[in-house]
């Protein structure tokens, strides 16, 4: 466990490698996914500068390594560096707009069209310009399908659809993006096919 909702923020943790999800928890003991840090990207930034605790709660998934570059160095470097408070700011900045997608898309789009646009945005670490690409999901089933606001279920039908259908290819936690841009007009739907619908090149899906 990295840290807990309500404790003070004195340093920036920076994924180096591994995955960190951040997470809202209920009195009752619900949890909320709202997003998976990946290497490379800081942890939960604004803290930091508002001087306010921590908002979420951040755990490290698997393996991971981090870094901890602490307040008063990150203050002094932008400070001394505008090029580098620049950098922080647009860090933030996609920061916010990436969370406005999200909710925009809980609130707007369907459950097969968040899975779809989940597996699209994996695509930043592979080849984008290839038609097809292999995306690795080190997050279990259960921690995608809260981030996406599905049930676990749902989103296992949801993959073996998409599957059906030729648009991807599963081998437990690599999934193979046949056609990106099929998969990018894959339209919004009311549910996804029943599970004894007949796959084209059936896999089966492990993501735990």
């Amino acid at each position: 466990m990295l840290f807990r909702a309500g404790q003070p923020c004195t340093a920036l943790p920076v994924v180096v490698t591994g995955q960190v999800r951040l997470y809202a928890a209920s009195s009752g003991g619900q949890e909320k996914v709202i997003e998976l840090v990946g290497p490379g990207t800081c942890v939960e930034q604004a803290p930091l500068f508002t001087g306010a605790p921590h908002q979420v709660n951040a755990q490290a998934l698997a393996d991971s390594l981090l870094i901890a570059v602490s307040k008063q160095a990150v203050v002094a470097e932008i400070g001394s560096d505008p090029r580098f408070a620049l950098r922080m700011l647009g860090s933030v900045s996609q920061r916010l707009d990436g969370l406005m997608q999200h909710v925009q898309a809980d609130t707007l789009h369907s459950g097969p069209r968040r899975v779809v646009d989940f597996l699209l945005r994996q695509r930043r670490h592979a080849d984008r310009d290839a038609a097809a690409a292999t995306v690795s999901l080190q997050a279990s089933k259960a921690t995608i399908a809260s981030l996406l606001s599905v049930t676990p279920e749902y989103l296992s039908r949801v993959l073996r659809a998409l599957e059906a259908d030729a648009l991807i290819r599963m081998d437990r936690r690599d999934i193979r993006i046949l056609d990106a841009p099929r998969l990018s007009a894959y339209g919004p739907v009311a549910g996804a096919r029943a599970p004894g619908r007949r796959a084209r090149q059936s896999a089966g899906v492990h993501l735990c």
